[in-house]
């Protein structure tokens, strides 16, 4: 157990058969969970007033707008399959999402026990620690998920019977406040990010305006995808002609 604990090669524990298994069963449960959400969707899709084409159409924008925080996520975890392994990120980055949370988590949980990420100092041992800390992070996540989701469903029943509209209103301004939130937290920290901003955020409206002027339904679902690549594309060239975040 010394052994185990005390060797510096962690990488063929994190990719051992188990772990491998596990990490399977998750991502398989998350497919699972997509095709029952799809089925009810259009099963129920008349009594909530929408035609199987508005369903399809739904689908079709959701996927798309998928496309450019997918590949954010793969790209972070491609970084970070030499640190963790495989399984690992699979189910870490997969299915939470923020790599940043992820390697906080395990950085801490690596520094109560004196050692550091990527370094001779983290064993096996620590990577035990550091995967059970990770893993802890998320499951609060979903702990939260699953117990405040039917306190929230009781309090949108309430709202409804007071005022109807209401409900129609808050999660709009919810996602908006969201969405609005992360954009200004980055909008600090260098001319780039500014720009990044600004570029999607007038390439999102130019294809609002001319999905509208011009009858064009699917400029809408491509919106969000096109506005993301020409923020990208903007914040390399503004990276690249020196406006990137003053050296610390």
């Amino acid at each position: 157990m010394m052994l185990t604990s005390g060797s510096a090669d962690y990488i063929g524990l994190a990719n051992t058969p188990i772990l491998w298994i596990l990490a399977s069963a998750v991502m398989g449960v998350v497919v699972v969970q997509s095709l029952i959400y799809m089925s009810a969707v259009r099963k129920n899709a008349e009594s909530a007033g929408m035609s199987q084409r508005e369903v399809r159409a739904a689908f079709r924008a959701g996927g798309v707008a998928a496309i450019g925080p997918s590949l954010s996520v793969v790209l972070v975890a491609i970084a970070l399959l030499p640190l963790f392994g495989t399984p690992p990120v699979v189910v870490r980055v997969g299915l939470i999402g923020s790599a940043a949370t992820e390697v906080a988590s395990a950085s801490i949980a690596a520094g109560t026990m004196g050692a550091n990420l990527g370094d001779e100092s983290f064993t096996r041992g620590v990577f035990i620690v550091a995967l059970m800390a990770m893993s802890l992070s998320g499951a609060g996540w979903m702990i939260c998920t699953l117990v405040l989701t039917p306190i929230f469903k009781r309090s949108s029943h309430k709202l409804e019977k007071v005022n109807p509209a209401l409900m129609s209103i808050i999660p709009g301004a919810a996602l908006l406040a969201a969405f609005a939130a992360l954009t200004f937290r980055e909008l600090p920290k260098s001319p780039t990010h500014v720009i990044a901003v600004v570029a999607s955020a007038i390439t999102m409206t130019i294809c609002l305006f001319l999905a509208q002027r011009l009858k064009l339904p699917w400029l809408k679902e491509w919106g969000l995808g096109i506005s993301l690549l020409v923020g990208l594309v903007a914040a390399y060239s503004a990276h690249y002609a020196g406006l990137g975040a003053p050296a610390a």
